[in-house]
């Protein structure tokens, strides 16, 4: 099995996911293209010697749909004899894009590939995809996300204010990240429009830079009556989309690359389909075990905030220590274009670790109906 290289990663800013937000004029192949397009730019990598483009995306349908990954790639440029394939393992598709490249190039079917992930939920609506009605006879209850983040919150014994609080520190870390200018290397700015309404997106829209505590603690719970999760303890709709390039080590030394960071391991693990939201406890220890490591030797750690409760049950079993944790704030902030979340969590644990000058990164995410990823990387 031969080592994986991340040689770039590049994401779009993640535009407010309903019309009117930021990114709303652009079509998600528009933007898939261009974000595909200036990671391999940016690797230094011609497009021709990409083997594979595997493409996350949710709603895959409509807009999104016809294996938008192979369209985004021939709207990128590149020729015809690339391939590219479009993936659902919903909240988790582009880091287990991420997974599906990198897997082929260790296993020596591939030198060059890229992971990527696009979402338009300003376009494409959360659950367009969804049957009409449940399976009558489907061994398990199906449950809004929401609904599971209420459960876990109340076995582990969460209460509101501590749902905010950490809400309200993942708006305060993405402000200071986005003031300190610590996203910039790691975004592509978009430009919309036309004409004489064109501008150019290059900042994420839903970050709070003066987010109101009292506000917060003022809303009314979003799935159950005297609940603790609300709209501002719960990720954003969002737009965006993402891509990291991946070669092998002989590639890297073949085409003169800049290795930037070692796929260390990859995992997916299934879950309770009812509780939802707990994958990321048994998919960090079981990364953790494969690499060998401990939870104190990981630098930086980046797990998705679906929800407030999510972050907090999982910092509950494993004992991690909070400021490693999402430290540019995370999706409650940032938001979360479902289909491209994997992806811009990697571009932002890269960007992050090679900031502090660190070794090890963890990126973890719960997905629908019980399942998690996770992954751990070595900056070179």
């Amino acid at each position: 099995m031969t080592d994986v290289f991340i040689v770039s990663a590049v994401r779009s800013p993640v535009g407010v996911g309903k019309p009117g937000g930021a990114l709303n004029g652009v079509t998600p192949l528009n933007l898939a293209a261009q974000v595909l397009a200036e990671a391999v730019a940016r690797a230094g990598v011609e497009p021709a010697l990409v083997q594979d483009v595997v493409m996350g995306c949710v709603s895959a349908l409509g807009e999104q749909g016809a294996n938008i990954g192979r369209l985004a790639a021939l709207k990128a440029g590149f020729p015809v004899t690339v391939p590219a394939v479009t993936l659902n393992r919903m909240c988790g598709s582009s880091q287990q894009a991420i997974h599906f490249a990198a897997q082929a190039i260790a296993a020596g079917d591939m030198d060059i590939a890229v992971g990527a992930g696009v979402e338009m939920m300003s376009r494409i609506p959360i659950a367009a995809d969804w049957p009409s009605e449940w399976p009558a006879d489907f061994p398990y209850r199906f449950l809004h996300q929401g609904v599971s983040a209420e459960m876990i919150a109340e076995q582990w014994g969460l209460t509101r204010d501590a749902l905010d609080d950490f809400a309200y520190e993942s708006h305060l870390r993405a402000g200071a990240a986005t003031r300190d200018g610590r996203f910039t290397r790691e975004t592509l700015p978009i430009p919309v429009g036309a004409n004489g309404a064109a501008r150019t997106v290059a900042a994420d829209e839903g970050i709070r830079m003066n987010p109101d505590r009292a506000r917060m603690g003022a809303l009314k719970p979003a799935f159950k009556e005297g609940g603790v999760v609300t709209a501002a303890n719960s990720s954003q709709i969002s737009d965006g989309a993402a891509a990291v390039v991946l070669a092998s080590d002989s590639a890297v030394k073949r085409h003169s690359l800049t290795p930037r960071a070692r796929l260390v391991t990859r995992v997916v693990v299934g879950s309770d389909p009812e509780l939802m939201l707990t994958g990321p406890i048994p998919a960090t220890h079981r990364a953790l075990a494969r690499a060998g490591l401990k939870l104190a030797d990981i630098d930086v750690i980046e797990i998705n905030e679906a929800f407030a409760s999510v972050v907090l049950t999982w910092q509950k079993e494993t004992g991690a220590d909070m400021s490693r944790v999402n430290p540019n704030g995370g999706a409650i902030a940032l938001g979360h274009p479902l289909g491209a979340s994997g992806a811009r969590i990697m571009t932002t644990l890269l960007h992050e670790l090679e900031r502090r000058q660190a070794r090890y990164g963890l990126q973890t995410m719960c997905i629908g109906h019980g399942m998690a990823t996770a992954t751990i990387i070595e900056r070179v």
